[in-house]
């Protein structure tokens, strides 16, 4: 027995530094159609730093993406980053129309099926070159 008494059980937050900030927001935002948080009592956050609502997490906590703009070194994005992908979800009937609005807004929209555990994912890249996936379970295929 370890000890431990605590268990992490969802996701809180993800964070991405961004080289650029505005370019980022707008395809977090308008494109995917992420909600933009606003802090408490209608307070924004402190300048460069931006939330977007991904949903429900665990014990009352909101699952968050935070953009945070780089005002210093390079950031690393791509293949040469240590972030590989960031995947949301959405239904599998969606995934045709998030496909065809990424093309139509210029972006990548490539499909991958991971037969393992019964998921499709719709892959394309953000403005800074993160890869992004948009995946679904497959109906009557997924994995619990």
């Amino acid at each position: 027995m370890s000890g431990r008494k605590f268990s992490p059980r969802a996701l809180g937050e993800i964070a991405i530094r961004c080289r650029d900030f505005s370019a980022m927001q707008d395809f977090y935002g308008r494109i995917l159609g992420l909600e933009r948080l606003i802090g408490d009592a209608g307070r924004t956050h402190r300048a460069g730093i931006v939330f977007y609502r991904l949903g429900e997490s665990f014990g009352g906590h909101l699952a968050v993406l935070a953009l945070f703009e780089d005002t210093g070194e390079e950031v690393e994005t791509g293949p040469r980053s240590s972030l590989h992908h960031l995947a949301l979800s959405l239904t599998y009937g969606e995934q045709a129309d998030a496909a065809a609005w990424l093309e139509k807004h210029g972006c990548e929209a490539r499909f991958q099926d991971f037969d393992w555990a019964g998921w499709r994912g719709l892959f394309t890249r953000d403005p800074d070159g993160n890869t992004v996936e948009l995946v679904a379970a497959i109906p009557g295929r997924y994995v619990r």
